[in-house]
């Protein structure tokens, strides 16, 4: 059995004294395990960082064996994505929510999202919608996709400013305006077909709330998880950062 494809390294872990284990999410063949020969080694290890692309060849004599993977950098990120707190504890997250998906099951837009996002980290609140967009379609992926499109009680398009805990339906102002204090805030940057406005504090915090439930509620908790320490750590690093910018100048 062999294969050659693209993928995105999600982690590492150590096997005997110069080998190393070595997780990816290729394009068409879903999250995948291989041993790298050498992959503890100092030549391969700045290859083997989280966030990095690479080409990878994959051979195994049964389809069911973990096999081994032959690998070649394509787009080395690491290195500027593990320069910052957002960036480590980002990566970190993501790397985690995309090992909700089913091994070697392949999901090329989940692929593709992930690819886009690490290649727009540089900057805290980018990277912070990239999470909360990632999500959103993780959800979708699994099964537990948001009705963002229209509003769950009257059907309308516009003015889609809340959510239903219950059912994940949005809901217009109008319609949820008796029940606001029950109902999540939608942030206009995930309001379908709403121009893009700039981001608040707020916006943001909403968004990852928004996210955070639902993710808990049909994914984490029936697997007995609970949300990673590196999405914890994202979002405190991006409040960090948010109320630096809000300090005025000497």
């Amino acid at each position: 059995m062999e294969w050659t494809d693209e993928g995105i390294v999600l982690g590492v872990r150590r096997h005997g004294e110069s080998s190393a284990i070595v997780e990816l999410l290729t394009r068409a063949h879903g999250r995948h395990l291989g041993l790298v020969r050498g992959g503890a080694g100092s030549r391969m290890r700045p290859l083997l960082q989280p966030g990095n692309s690479v080409s990878a060849v994959w051979r195994a004599r049964l389809d069911e064996h973990l096999g081994t993977y032959a690998i070649e950098g394509l787009k080395l990120r690491a290195a500027t994505l593990l320069g910052s707190s957002h960036g480590v504890y980002g990566v970190t997250h993501l790397a985690s929510i995309a090992r909700l998906l089913p091994e070697r099951d392949p999901h090329e837009d989940i692929f593709a999202r992930l690819e886009h996002s690490l290649d727009d980290f540089d900057d805290i609140g980018s990277a912070a919608v990239h999470l909360i967009h990632f999500e959103l379609a993780m959800l979708a992926e699994l099964g537990f996709g948001l009705a963002l499109e229209n509003c769950a009680v009257t059907g309308e398009t516009t003015d889609l400013i809340y959510v239903s805990p219950k059912s994940g339906g949005a809901v217009s102002r109008n319609a949820g305006e008796p029940w606001r204090d029950r109902l999540l805030r939608l942030p206009p940057f995930l309001r379908h077909g709403e121009a893009a406005s700039e981001l608040s504090e707020q916006d943001l915090q909403d968004g990852f709330r928004l996210t955070g439930l639902f993710l808990l509620r049909h994914v984490l908790e029936p697997r007995g998880q609970g949300h990673s320490d590196a999405r914890a750590g994202f979002i405190n690093a991006l409040i960090r950062q948010q109320a630096r910018a809000a300090i005025p100048a000497p």
